[in-house]
C-alpha cells in the first residue's frame, strides 16, 4: 500500500475525489457517531479553505479540513475510514497538516474542537485543551489549541 497525502481548496479537488471524502466525512460523522447534522456546513468552499486527505490509489483513507480564521488557523472534520484505523494513516495527516499550517501561518495558532476521548491523541501533535468541554450534536468535545512555535 502507498498511502500519499494531499491537499487543495475544494475547486482544485477532481470530483470523484471529492466526493469520497464527503462520503468518508458523512460514513463517520453522521452514520456512524448517528449525529444527524449538516455535515457539509459551507465552511469547505470558504476563500481560504483547503482539505487534506490521505489515499491509496483511488481510496481516501482519512481526511481533514484547513481553515484561516482571523487569528488563527483551525483544523477540522479529521475522519478515519473503518478499515484505516490504527496504522497511523490520520496521524501522519494530522502531522502533514500541522507542519503545513506553521509554515503557511508563522505565529498563529491552530485551534480545533476535539472529542472528548480523542484529546490525548490530539496532544501528541502539540495541542492542549484550552476551555470548557460541551456537547456538540450529543457528543462530548473539548476546544484545543497548539501555540505557534517560538511563542
Amino acid at each position: 500500500m502507498t498511502v500519499t497525502v494531499h491537499r487543495a481548496p475544494v475547486s482544485g479537488i477532481p470530483p470523484l475525489t471529492l466526493y469520497r471524502i464527503l462520503w468518508l466525512r458523512v460514513t463517520v460523522f453522521v452514520v456512524e457517531q448517528q449525529a444527524a447534522y449538516p455535515e457539509i456546513d459551507g465552511r469547505d468552499i470558504e476563500p481560504d479553505a483547503e482539505l487534506m486527505w490521505a489515499g491509496d490509489g483511488d481510496d481516501v483513507l482519512a481526511t481533514l479540513r484547513l481553515l484561516r480564521e482571523p487569528a488563527n488557523t483551525r483544523i477540522g472534520r479529521v475522519a478515519t475510514a473503518a478499515a484505516a484505523r490504527g496504522r497511523g494513516i490520520a496521524a501522519d495527516l494530522m502531522r502533514s497538516a500541522v507542519a503545513y499550517l506553521d509554515a503557511e501561518a508563522p505565529g498563529l495558532p491552530i485551534l480545533l474542537d476535539a472529542q472528548q476521548h480523542l484529546a490525548e491523541w490530539y496532544g501528541r501533535f502539540g495541542f492542549v485543551v484550552s476551555g470548557d468541554a460541551f456537547a456538540e450534536d450529543g457528543i462530548p468535545h473539548v476546544p484545543m489549541r497548539r501555540e505557534a512555535p517560538g511563542r
